[in-house]
């Protein structure tokens, strides 16, 4: 067997490993962040139950750090009682970001992780499958229940070579998106195996796995070997480790292969992070804003090697320099070795250990600027300034950028410093983070502390016999969950009122779809979107779905949708159509009536959409029957209240 099955087989509580059908997987840990985590903790805590029954489950805070105002300190301080109340490891502000600190501290070979945020695969680097979701799979997670996917094919990666010059694995994922594309990896985890990935380091291990999800991935694997052997012993985790490979012979679905020797510095170009070319193509572009950090590429390798490379030099004065370590465990070791120094006496600005300028949250470009990033997105207006231009890069392209102002040609930046090991003496962070105390009856006299912006869940109504409704927005491919649910500091506060929240939905595409689609709720009727390719790619905030389906959005017609946000969908209740012949897309306009029979439907079948103008349009549907069920109650919430009642 592959790494993958042997996993996802001893995890098997429902369903046959064959590619496309249904599977539900015993889920071992979950993570949250605070900006889908107030949403999911509400959600779990409606389910009634005293404790989590995960082996391990952890509320981190990276997202909405900037407490200004009262919302976001009234969520952490939320997410640090109900972590207490429900026996669950909270991370506060400034410990860092959940998946660099995930890794350190509790990631496990051979475990299944799922985590309410896209960048869970992280975890992959150490042989764990780690997943995203959105916040109401994973609370049903943390709940006991099991975790249901289509079984993904497996994709066999063998690396052969090294990486060599001053190209590194950021570089390696970005090569793989520029072959793939950002729908490549859909229904399938990738399992990197061969030659060159003992040449590899946990954490340059993780750097690929964590933008799996750039490729749509379910998830991305490296093998346990004696490298993550030596992770987990320098972390002071040693007893975590075990062994985990592919069996000799192991069975693929698909095999690709990547030469580590033949890569060079790589940049994704704006607006997406698989139109990548080399950074010598780019030479001469001048550069307004670097920013280092990220869960990508925030761990202490990523930014030594930033700092040797700016040792003695100065950044230019020209290019806003800034950088957010992954966790206090990295800060501490680059402040012991003279790192810190190095960076602060170059120019650069030292940012909260926290996502920061990823999410939009601080640290926004000039208009029409420039920003070379080493993060793993590069959306159009995700940084928070709606006319930059974001670049994604490696953190020692970033480094060279911020020196030069401008790209340059590698073949000028001269020797590539050495790829540092860690420091002899590695400070531990786990006494930041806050352990569930007592048993669980003294837990259950704690009080769970809400803030006036908490609103309590919404019901919704199950699925109509017949859908009849509005167009109320066509959007074309490639849409993202930041089209449809804007982040950054003022939107991001609102995480825990859906109704205040929801007055954003498609805001920076489309500043009329709330009026429009107030109109067609208020009517009586329902709100229908019509899309194109990949629809919902992305962040997995499962607000991109509750948010629309408050506004009324009951069903989205498109050409294909991407994994979580679909699920997303599901678990709200809006129906995800997929139109039998592309084409008919480009027929329909918005204002259009249309009406479906959902009666006549079933999962997995086809039915006729009427639409006023065009005439009958056949879609279908690719739901397995329990998906189909959960749709016809609601939404999921509603299905598992009915089951366990």
């Amino acid at each position: 067997m592959n790494i993958a099955h042997k996993i996802i087989s001893s995890h098997l509580l429902e369903g046959e490993m064959i590619p496309g059908r249904e599977i539900g997987l015993r889920v071992d840990q979950t993570l949250t962040q605070d900006a889908t985590g107030t949403m999911a903790w509400l959600q779990f805590e409606a389910l009634g139950l005293p404790s989590v029954r995960t082996e391990l489950s952890v509320s981190y805070v990276d997202h909405n750090t900037l407490q200004m105002g009262f919302r976001n300190a009234d969520d952490h301080r939320f997410l640090r009682t109900t972590a207490q109340r429900f026996g669950a490891v909270y991370s506060a502000p400034g410990n860092g970001i959940c998946h660099q600190l995930h890794l350190e501290n509790f990631a496990r070979p051979g475990r299944i992780l799922l985590g309410s945020d896209s960048h869970t695969p992280n975890a992959g680097g150490m042989g764990c499958l780690a997943m995203g979701a959105g916040g109401l799979s994973v609370a049903l997670a943390m709940a006991g229940e099991p975790y249901s996917i289509p079984m993904p094919k497996v994709v066999k990666v063998w690396l052969t070579g090294r990486l060599t010059g001053w190209a590194q694995a950021k570089d390696v994922i970005l090569h793989m998106l520029s072959r793939l594309s950002v729908k490549g990896g859909v229904g399938r985890i990738f399992e990197y195996c061969g030659p060159a990935v003992a040449t590899l380091s946990v954490p340059e291990h993780a750097t690929i796995t964590n933008m799996g999800a750039e490729l749509g991935a379910t998830g991305s694997l490296f093998p346990s070997d004696e490298r993550t052997l030596e992770f987990l012993r320098q972390m002071g985790r040693e007893e975590d480790w075990v062994p985990l490979c592919a069996d000799e012979g192991a069975q693929y679905d698909e095999e690709m292969e990547v030469d580590l020797s033949s890569l060079v510095p790589l940049a994704a170009q704006p607006h997406m992070p698989d139109l990548v070319v080399p950074v010598a193509e780019l030479a001469g572009l001048k550069v307004d804003q670097v920013a280092m950090g990220s869960c990508t590429n925030s761990s202490y390798a990523d930014l030594h090697l930033v700092a040797e490379t700016l040792r003695g030099r100065k950044v230019c004065p020209e290019t806003d320099t800034c950088m957010a370590p992954g966790s206090r465990q990295v800060l501490t070791m680059l402040t012991e070795e003279g790192s810190l120094s190095a960076l602060i006496e170059s120019g650069v600005r030292l940012l909260e250990c926290s996502c920061g300028p990823c999410i939009g949250m601080g640290s926004s470009p000039v208009s029409a600027g420039v920003s070379v990033r080493t993060f793993n997105r590069n959306f159009e207006g995700r940084s928070g300034t709606r006319d930059a231009r974001v670049y994604l890069v490696s953190p020692v392209t970033a480094a060279q950028c911020a020196l030069n102002g401008r790209f340059t040609d590698p073949a000028e930046w001269g020797e590539a410093p050495a790829h540092p090991d860690f420091p002899s003496a590695i400070p531990s962070g786990r006494h930041h983070f806050l352990f569930p105390a007592g048993s669980e009856e003294e837990r259950a006299k704690v009080e769970i502390l809400r803030g006036p912006n908490i609103a309590a869940l919404e019901q919704f109504e199950a699925l109509p016999a017949e859908l009849r409704g509005e167009v109320t927005l066509k959007v074309g491919d490639g849409i993202t969950t930041d089209h449809i649910m804007p982040a950054g500091a003022e939107i991001t506060a609102l995480r825990s009122n859906v109704p205040a929240i929801a007055r954003y939905v498609f805001s920076r595409t489309d500043a009329q779809f709330v009026e429009r689609q107030d109109r067609v709720k208020a009517a009586g009727i329902a709100g229908v979107i019509v899309a194109g390719e990949n629809y919902g790619q992305g962040s997995s905030r499962e607000h991109a779905a509750l948010a629309p389906r408050h506004l009324g959005v009951r069903a989205v017609a498109a050409k294909s949708f991407a994994r979580i946000h679909r699920a997303n969908l599901i678990n709200f209740g809006i129906l995800p159509l997929i139109f039998a012949d592309a084409s008919d897309y480009d027929r329909i306009v918005t204002g259009a009536s249309l009406r479906l029979d959902v009666s006549s439907m079933s999962a997995g079948g086809e039915a006729l959409l009427h639409v006023e103008g065009v005439g009958a349009v056949r879609v279908r549907n690719d739901l397995s029957e329990q998906e189909w069920a959960v749709l016809n109650m609601g939404g999921m919430l509603n299905a598992v209240r009915a089951r366990r009642a």
